[in-house]
């Protein structure tokens, strides 16, 4: 029993240790987007305050050294690629899920081969597209290859979080519907999907969010019309100013974002299935 205030204190100051590490850097690239323009790279301390670095992203300062960043059509492509390959990722995912929750020859060979996506560090299978489209006389694009190889990657943390939720599934909830002569097309559609929707969301926002700042699957494949992550390298590869950092602030608090519409249907989803829940439980009583 001594020694369990000894142990909480050690996983508090871990646990504090591992914020400051995940958070810090998010910090200091706060504070250096403030700085003044328009001269200067990244100097710390903030000699001078200023929103300088915000108005350059969109072009509403005056024309200097320091050109803007090339991000408009990048980030067009990125939320393009990231959106298709969410919806493509997700429902292959969705429909692997469905059937492994049944057992059937060979069953082991396939997980294994789905999730090796995953797996394979992205560099080589980025290399190793980019060598076969060579070979096939197909070019690299943003929207062929690159799509390609991000479903690849993302189908497999889809089919994980899906198989999970089916796993925890009752399918005596299926078979009740089954047994009043509803097809199992229209119970999929009106009794299952609805009650996985939470694991559907949750394989979405895996999808967007790896497929969003993908960078060395892209490397390889994405040919000349560069993604997001891929302008940025570009850009900070050669000198880096402070409408990085700006810009990366403004990328994070657009993941918050797209994190707090998560919780919002997460949030309605939850509540539906609670309403739905107590309906039948009134119409048992």
């Amino acid at each position: 029993m001594g020694d369990l205030p000894i142990l909480k204190r050690t996983l508090a100051v871990y646990t504090g240790l591992f914020i400051v590490f995940l958070y810090g850097p998010f910090v200091v690239m706060g504070i250096l987007s403030f700085q003044a323009g328009p001269e200067g790279g990244p100097q710390f301390p903030i000699i001078e305050w200023s929103t300088y670095w915000y108005r350059h992203l969109f072009g509403l300062t005056e024309a200097t050294r320091i050109a803007p960043l090339p991000i408009r059509e990048a980030l067009l492509r990125s939320l393009t690629l990231a959106f298709a390959t969410t919806v493509v990722s997700t429902v292959l995912g969705t429909l692997t899920a469905q059937a492994f929750r049944r057992n059937f020859r060979g069953s082991g060979v396939i997980f294994y081969l789905v999730i090796l996506g995953m797996m394979v560090p992205g560099l080589l299978l980025g290399l190793g597209q980019a060598l076969v489209a060579q070979n096939l006389g197909i070019d690299r694009s943003w929207w062929g290859t690159a799509f390609v190889l991000h479903v690849v990657y993302t189908y497999p943390f889809a089919f994980l979080v899906m198989l999970a939720i089916f796993n925890r599934f009752d399918p005596r909830v299926e078979e009740a519907a089954w047994s009043l002569g509803v097809s199992p097309a229209v119970t999929f559609r009106k009794v299952t999907f609805p009650m996985v929707f939470p694991g559907v969301l949750s394989a979405m926002l895996f999808g967007f969010t790896l497929s969003y700042d993908e960078f060395p699957r892209s490397l390889f494949t994405a040919g000349s019309d560069v993604t997001l992550p891929l302008a940025i390298y570009g850009t900070f590869a050669v000198e880096i100013h402070p409408n990085i950092f700006a810009f990366g602030v403004l990328s994070t608090l657009f993941s918050f974002t797209i994190l707090a519409i998560y919780g919002l249907l997460m949030a309605a989803s939850v509540r539906r299935a609670r309403i739905k829940a107590s309906g039948i439980q009134e119409d048992e009583a």
